[in-house]
């Protein structure tokens, strides 16, 4: 399974661990993904979407 969100498509970014020795090794940066029931076409599932979305209130909460 992706680490991606399914409303926005956003998912995780490349970059760097840096030592103190100013060594990088490679890591990734993943988005605050949650795992939300969400009503689609009157039916709920278990979806996973970032909290940006989920705070600007793009889907439609299942109770």
């Amino acid at each position: 399974m992706a680490r991606s969100c399914e409303i926005c498509d956003k998912h995780h970014l490349r970059g760097h661990y840096v030592s103190h020795a100013h060594n990088k090794t490679n890591r990734r940066f993943y988005p605050n993904l949650q795992r939300v029931r969400v009503r689609v076409n009157g039916n709920t599932h278990k979806v996973l979407i970032c909290t940006r979305c989920l705070r600007s209130g793009r889907t439609q909460q299942a109770v």
